[in-house]
């Protein structure tokens, strides 16, 4: 069985490490024009935590999501947080935007989740002179991309697993190159790939700065959003949710909402040193798509794609749960045609 997968972003690489892992006897190859440090992943802070998605149910991001998180406890009880960027970090999420009362759907994925108390709420509005209307407090991971990538690769290529720089500009090329399944996991790239409108960018731009004493999570969970997110080496602060922009150039008036924003959260911030502005395109659709589907090639030829993409900001949220769930229609043969070659 030979398996290329499109894309070496968090989620391409998840979903190919996990088939190899899974099926050792497949040829799994990766093809992608960029690869870490330079995917979209490696500028994030690479935090989970659940974002409902438009029109994806939220069981399947709560499964998804749920899967990753227990993936990214064992490699901290492993003790690989220094090699995969896999961090235990609190957090403090709250937002200005609406008070609904109820428990949000992650609230058991966590550890210590906790709602914050009217008085705790108006002590941090007086701090962060803000109108937060509700609040939690909890405790999760951060697995940053810049570490978890490399090291991903690494384990996939010691399987047996290749790798090719290469602009893969039409599904059947490969195909016709003798490749029985594509794992389409192309991101924002799905939009020339498959023709997918639904993608659209969202545009995020941070300031990664040195700030080692700061040791907690601060998201505020808005529109107009501002969050603080301790790394092992840095601390990214932000950030823009700008969709359907695709400018990649630092924002002046960004920066100012960014750096200004943070620092009326956590005045230290003024004494940090910053390192360096990044902006990035998250893969944003109405809804992800994680699904199987049979083609042809011009020239006749069968095959079937896995699609896995359009995760918008949840990309290390997500990862390990769909990668999960690829390796699950392979084996439950729900990928047509593939079991006899099981």
């Amino acid at each position: 069985m030979r398996v290329a997968v499109i894309g070496a972003g968090v989620i391409g690489v998840t979903s190919a490490f996990a088939v190899k892992s899974s099926f050792p006897s497949y040829d799994v190859k990766i093809f992608a024009d960029v690869f870490s440090p330079d995917t979209t992943g490696d500028g994030s802070a690479g935090l989970w935590g659940p974002f409902l998605l438009s029109d994806t149910p939220a069981e399947d991001i709560s499964r998804w999501a749920g899967s990753t998180h227990k993936w990214l406890e064992q490699l901290w009880k492993a003790g690989l947080s220094s090699e995969t960027g896999v961090s235990l970090l609190p957090v403090t999420r709250v937002n200005s935007d609406y008070e609904d009362g109820a428990e949000p759907f992650w609230a058991k994925l966590v550890y210590g989740f906790q709602k914050i108390s009217d008085q705790q709420l108006q002590r941090l509005n007086e701090e962060h002179k803000s109108n937060y209307r509700q609040g939690w407090h909890f405790i999760t991971y951060t697995a940053e991309p810049v570490l978890l990538l490399p090291w991903l690769m690494e384990k996939f290529v010691a399987l047996g697993g290749k790798v090719e720089r290469r602009n893969i500009k039409m599904l059947h090329q490969l195909a016709e190159e003798g490749y029985d399944l594509i794992i389409n996991c192309s991101g924002l790239g799905a939009r020339e790939l498959v023709a997918d409108k639904a993608m659209t960018p969202i545009r995020g731009q941070v300031y990664r700065v040195k700030a080692p004493w700061a040791m907690h999570c601060i998201l505020v969970d808005d529109d107009a959003c501002n969050y603080i997110i301790p790394n092992i080496h840095s601390v990214v602060i932000g950030g823009t949710h700008q969709e359907g922009d695709f400018d990649r150039s630092v924002r002046e008036e960004d920066s100012k909402h960014i750096y200004d924003g943070c620092c009326r959260i956590m005045p230290s911030l003024k004494a940090s040193e910053i390192m360096r502005a990044w902006v990035g395109l998250r893969p944003g659709r109405p809804r992800v798509r994680l699904e199987c589907e049979s083609l042809s090639s011009p020239m006749g030829k069968e095959f079937k794609v896995i699609h896995n993409y359009g995760h918008g900001g949840s990309g290390v949220t997500l990862s390990w749960g769909c990668a999960m769930d690829v390796v699950e229609m392979i084996r439950n043969s729900k990928v047509p045609e593939l079991n006899s070659k099981l």
